[in-house]
């Protein structure tokens, strides 16, 4: 579908050239596998399943992505080729990609990363005989992760560890531990204990079932309710003194145990210990990520193709034209692209900074993939909700590919760290010397155009010093000796502030994509995007700006007016903007809403 307001030669040029832009020089190599395997006839959509029926077929999806893989163990070692899997899977299967991703980030890229322990036999795993699950939240601790109560005692005179969930608050709680997809092993988060001794937080690898799928003796699943989201196998999971080798314990640096009982660490601060066993969490936030990235492209080229051919009345009682022609619609559909792109390429900055990072930047890695995860994860929510809103009756039909992905998507803002708390988090690092605000530009506002991009870069670091401010006067002049009230007066412009810099931090990426773009045209879109973009984001806090000098009253009264302006003109260019996404034909032909003959007779009435 080539944009036709160009001339053809020309349109290709820009659709790579954009394409090129969103997933870089390693699209053949980390994208175009997950891209092509998708596209094949048995990841097709499948009417009239049970959420049961999905799940087990999520798991037999599970088995051609393995087939797919050269070396599992060498692909989860590999961040960029693991997010790029999760980019692609979301729109054929939500549930196909909660399952990969534990699998494949939480299970394997645990016991691979804790390669320097025992000698461990991988081959079951990396072969998909048993499917990995990731046990680590407890009914009673969700966000506090760290106060787990599950124990793994040390037995000396046996050289085993006991598995035992001391009460119910403690039993392991939504992981997909059930028999579907057949037999399954864990890595279990429990206390090690030692001659008594609490040693924090380590990972077990623990057979919940058997070769036929029944629970091993001393582990009990219940499946829970269904959930709103991706179709997948949530249970609770607890162990009653359940026996486990010596080495069934995931060891590394960060603590080791020898066979005589004698614990040693590097690390001195238990709770730096359990964050480095569950370090693959951080891998999974980019993988969620990635996941809200792919669904939220896929919904808005399924939106707008369907704007472009779907037929509605003009403003006259004469004829009709298509729903992308009134204003009204396209508009929102625009401002969801240029928040796509953004999106994306912030996502390619945080993979990049941790795949990168020496060990002395891992902390700041791993803040600004907590901060883009949740940025992107609810962004995604915003724009599916939008194209899910824009396709009418059509957009809730789960053949159409957004209903149950906007639903899923769900699950992404609360995976590997609910958003809101990790927000916190980092909001407290910026607040306590992690983050510097960028100086003021020296030149009047008034000397500046609100269509000069580095002008709009400066707004939004404005924007960025406002919330920092704010934030850094309520922290000071709280009351001491309180210090929950102290926080609770300052974490609402905290947030702010995040949610500032992921913002400033998303144009910027948009901006360094369009300089690097070697096609002119594509260039100009993405120019206008990051200006669409920003000002959307400026005219928001117009206000702040202008009280603080920023801004002034006319460029104020200008902001919607330029804002409009860049809607009209990337609106022409919208087609050519989708299918830079790269989604291939037989994924989008697969849905009813974008067929000449929509529905076939067979899902019809009488």
């Amino acid at each position: 579908m080539i944009n036709t307001s160009l001339p053809s030669d020309q349109a290709t040029s820009t659709v790579a050239a954009l394409t090129r832009a969103l997933f870089g020089e390693q699209l053949a190599q980390l994208h175009e596998p997950w891209r092509k395997l998708f596209s094949t006839e048995p990841f097709r959509f499948r009417e009239g399943l049970s959420p049961d029926e999905r799940a087990a077929l999520s798991y037999e999806r599970l088995h051609l992505i393995n087939e797919a893989l050269e070396d599992p163990a060498d692909f989860v070692a590999d961040v960029e080729r693991l997010a790029a899997l999760h980019e692609w899977v979301g729109p054929v299967d939500a549930g196909l990609g909660t399952v990969a991703s534990i699998h494949y980030n939480l299970f394997l890229g645990s016991l691979v990363d804790h390669a320097s322990g025992p000698e461990r036999d991988l081959g079951e795993f990396a072969r998909l005989r048993r499917t990995g699950t990731f046990l680590c939240t407890e009914a009673g601790h969700g966000n506090s992760a760290s106060q787990l109560e599950t124990t793994a005692t040390y037995d000396r005179t046996t050289g085993e560890f006991v598995l035992h969930t001391p009460r119910a608050a403690a039993a392991k709680f939504m992981p997909n531990t059930s028999s579907t997809g057949g037999p399954k092993s864990a890595v279990v988060a429990a206390r090690l204990i030692t001659d008594g001794k609490d040693r924090g937080v380590f990972l077990f690898l623990t057979r919940l079932s058997d070769d036929a799928g029944l629970p091993m003796p001393g582990v009990g699943i219940r499946r829970l309710p269904q959930t709103a989201t991706a179709p997948v196998d949530h249970s609770v999971t607890s162990f009653d003194h359940v026996r486990l080798p010596y080495d069934a314990l995931l060891q590394s640096d960060h603590g080791r145990l020898t066979p005589e009982g004698d614990f040693t660490s590097s690390i001195g601060s238990p709770r730096k210990r359990f964050l480095h066993s569950i370090g693959r969490v951080t891998a999974g936030k980019l993988c969620m990520s990635g996941y809200s990235l792919g669904v939220m492209r896929h919904a808005l080229a399924v939106a707008v193709g369907h704007a472009h051919t779907r037929q509605t009345s003009g403003v006259s009682a004469r004829g009709s034209v298509p729903l992308f022609a009134h204003r009204s619609h396209h508009a929102p559909l625009v401002d969801a692209l240029a928040t796509g792109y953004a999106a994306t390429l912030l996502h390619r900055a945080a993979v990049r900074r941790w795949a990168q990072a020496p060990e002395s930047e891992r902390e700041s890695g791993e803040r600004f993939a907590a901060i883009a995860k949740g940025w992107i994860t609810w962004r995604a929510r915003a724009v599916m909700t939008e194209c899910r809103e824009r396709c009418g009756a059509q957009g809730l039909f789960l053949a159409n590919g957004i209903a149950g992905q906007l639903a899923a998507n769900e699950g992404t803002i609360t995976a590997e760290g609910d958003n809101l708390v990790i927000w916190v988090k980092a909001a407290g690092e910026m607040l306590l010397g992690h983050f510097t605000p960028k100086e003021p530009h020296e030149a009047a506002p008034g000397d500046r155009d609100l269509g000069d991009p580095d002008f709009l870069q400066d707004l939004l670091a404005g924007i960025e010093r406002i919330w920092h401010q704010r934030a850094r006067t309520r922290l000071r002049s709280g009351k001491a000796g309180d210090p929950l009230n102290r926080w609770n007066a300052t974490v609402t412009p905290a947030l702010e502030l995040v949610d500032a810099y992921a913002h400033a931090q998303a144009a910027q990426a948009l901006l360094d994509a369009a300089a690097q773009a070697p096609d002119p045209e594509a260039r100009r879109q993405l120019l206008l995007l990051h200006r669409l973009f920003a000002l959307r984001r400026v005219a928001a806090h117009s206000g702040d700006l202008l009280a603080e000098g920023y801004l002034t009253n006319d460029q104020v009264r200008r902001l919607p007016d330029a804002a409009e302006s860049a809607v009209e003109d990337l609106a022409p260019h919208a087609m050519t903007l989708t299918n830079g996404f790269a989604i291939s034909d037989e994924v989008l032909l697969d849905h009813p809403i974008n067929r000449p003959e929509g529905f076939d007779d067979a899902l019809l009435p009488g």
